[in-house]
């Protein structure tokens, strides 16, 4: 992330992790947590916009970006814990909990182990709620890391958008997701519950969802919109995974109007 992009902060883990986050603006807190090997500065745009009236905390997940390189704790309950703890380091006693991909099934393990006592809403972005219908996908991604890491990953991180970002963008992500090591690169894509274990959690809550997603998890959305009662679905369909940047104005606007009719009100 740029300098003016708030101030680079850590913490230590209950099981001696430093665990890195940038601070910026002030207000009600935003913690957003990216997905698989991913550093916080994707969300710089998010950074940008919300900080002008939130406290926008953008999250390194252990072993990824400037986070500390973990020993273990590739799985979900520890990475629960370690947004509980930051929560813990923040000092706030409610906060929206931003999740994309990956972190999308880490903020609904936060909810499952923690409750949603400190949680004043949830945004979930692109990823499986444990819904129906399940993901079609039949290939081999992490016999694929095994194979070529270097070559799948970069491969990876261009998939991620249908808007074209520039070389030298690719090449910076690429190279902070290849950070990660292999192992626990490998561990992160092989969290070990069911399905129903995040439809479970997500049902647990009667806090505001927002559920912002590619066409992939549309039919998901149409389920959640239906069961749960303060949910919202937005599908951006001419976007990609990364859809906070491929349109990032739209979902920005969308993140503030979904506060705003949560009423969770900017400082």
């Amino acid at each position: 992330m740029s300098a003016d992009l708030g101030a680079d902060r850590s913490f230590s883990s209950s099981d001696n992790v430093r665990l890195h986050y940038r601070d910026a603006g002030s207000g009600r807190a935003i913690i957003l947590i990216p997905g698989w090997t991913m550093p916080a500065w994707i969300f710089e745009h998010q950074v940008c916009a919300l900080s002008r009236d939130f406290r926008v905390i953008a999250f390194d997940p252990r072993s990824q970006g400037n986070s500390q390189i973990a020993a273990s704790g590739h799985h979900p309950k520890r990475r629960a814990k370690d947004i509980a703890e930051l929560i813990e380091a923040i000092g706030e006693s409610s906060v929206v909990l931003v999740g994309w991909s990956l972190g999308v099934l880490d903020a609904l393990t936060y909810i499952q182990q923690h409750g949603d006592t400190r949680v004043a809403a949830l945004v979930l972005i692109d990823n499986s709620i444990g819904e129906e219908p399940p993901p079609d996908s039949k290939f081999d991604f992490v016999g694929a890391l095994k194979k070529d890491r270097n070559g799948t990953t970069r491969s990876f991180v261009r998939a991620m958008y249908k808007r074209p970002q520039t070389d030298r963008y690719y090449k910076r992500l690429a190279d902070a997701s290849l950070k990660t090591p292999l192992a626990a690169a490998i561990d992160l894509l092989s969290y070990p519950y069911p399905r129903t274990y995040w439809r479970e959690a997500i049902y647990s809550t009667t806090r505001p969802i927002l559920y912002a997603v590619t066409p992939a998890w549309a039919e998901q959305g149409k389920n959640l919109a239906r069961k749960h009662p303060s949910a919202q679905v937005e599908v951006f369909q001419q976007a990609g995974h990364a859809l906070f940047v491929d349109e990032a104005d739209r979902f920005n606007r969308l993140l503030d109007d979904f506060l705003l009719k949560a009423g969770i009100k900017a400082k």
